[in-house]
């Protein structure tokens, strides 16, 4: 087994084993609190220039398979687990993850105390890292690690979008069609609209609004994705021209980033993000809490209580993060647009927050009923 060395870029060294492939890599060093899913977190478009840190400590027990992917590759830039399965035990499983990691070129860290850098992340927050299995010095690690990008600033829709646009099928009888830019799409988002009767067109992350027009779209809708909010001034564009249409619209974690801009609102970045399936989440439309999936580092600076004048009429916060208040759904009351800033369409789960998909056929199927139902509460 190969000795590896994480270093952070406070300094901090962890040392641990090789997992996966040998050699370096860098990123921002972000913690994950799920359980489950992690195939579909290491495929998650989301975690692109990201290195996770898997909070469970027993990682790899199901092994891999070839139906769980939520894209067509590994995008985490580096993995750091504690104790990896030595044997995978599942039916499902086709092969182990050590083998997947090391065939994808993905530099990852095992043996490492991640209870440790976990509280040492949510005290200094999310920061840069890098992972070695080649460089045994830390300071030499750690000048490099200086070097690179901040997330801050990160413009990366394009490097994780479709460079074609692809069209996924309704099951069924088709009832509606739906422009999906693609800004770090998962593929569990087609499948779950699919299900209800809607083809998707997914579209590249520059695609101009003649493009979503111009495959008959009745709704639009804007995916997950990496990077800073704040720098994706195209898609904020294309958001507002949506919107002045009056075409609904839904927007997911990035996307509900794009559209809280497009609505005039700021956007920060957190400490340390919200990423894992645990995370309880309140729909003040209902007044339920949900266990939903999240996956964000930034967030939507918009008022927690009461409605805000727009350019596109009226405005409220629509879900709200127990933990620390952070902003993590809009609704607008005047034009058909919402969003979540967490994953309805998780997997492997949970399942709570399915029902927006739903929500959204609704919104095409009526809009103005709908309308009227949310600016009344949901009544």
């Amino acid at each position: 087994m190969t000795d590896a060395i994480l270093v952070l870029e406070d300094g901090r060294v962890f040392r641990g084993e090789s997992y996966g492939s040998v050699g370096e890599t860098f990123g921002e060093a972000v913690f994950t609190t799920g359980m489950t899913g992690y195939q579909e977190t290491l495929t998650d478009p989301s975690y692109h220039r990201q290195v996770v840190v898997q909070t469970a400590p027993h990682i790899g027990n199901t092994g891999v398979n070839d139906e769980d992917d939520e894209s067509d590759r590994i995008w985490v830039a580096g993995y750091v687990v504690r104790d990896p399965a030595r044997v995978p035990s599942n039916w499902r499983s086709t092969e182990d993850l050590a083998t997947r990691l090391a065939r994808s070129g993905v530099v990852g860290i095992s043996g490492v105390d991640t209870r440790a850098l976990t509280r040492h992340l949510r005290e200094r927050g999310a920061m840069r890292v890098g992972v070695s299995s080649v460089e045994r010095d830390p300071q030499a690690l750690l000048a490099r690690v200086l070097e690179q990008p901040q997330m801050t600033g990160a413009d990366l829709s394009l490097e994780v979008s479709t460079p074609e646009a692809y069209t996924v099928d309704a099951v069924g009888e088709h009832r509606f069609t739906v422009a999906a830019l693609d800004l770090g799409i998962k593929r569990n988002v087609p499948r779950r609209l699919a299900a209800r009767g809607v083809t998707t067109h997914v579209l590249p992350a520059n695609s101009t609004l003649g493009d979503l027009l111009s495959v008959g779209a009745d709704a639009v809708f804007f995916s997950p994705g990496p990077g800073d909010p704040a720098t994706a001034d195209h898609a904020v564009m294309l958001a507002q021209e949506v919107m002045k249409r009056s075409m609904p619209l839904f927007g997911i974690c990035f996307g509900s980033q794009i559209l809280g801009r497009a609505l005039g609102f700021g956007t920060y970045k957190l400490g340390y993000g919200h990423r894992g399936i645990n995370q309880p989440v309140m729909d003040r439309t209902t007044g339920k809490v949900e266990v939903t999936s999240h996956n964000h580092g930034f967030a939507v600076d918009a008022p927690l209580d009461g409605v805000a004048d727009t350019a596109f009429g009226r405005v409220e916060v629509s879900h709200v993060c127990l933990n620390d208040n952070v902003v993590e759904g809009l609704r607008a009351l005047d034009v058909p647009a919402f969003t979540v800033q967490y994953h309805p369409e998780a997997a492997a789960g949970p399942h709570d927050a399915d029902y927006l998909f739903d929500r959204f056929v609704e919104l095409v199927e009526r809009p103005g009923q709908v309308r009227k139902q949310l600016i009344n509460g949901g009544k």
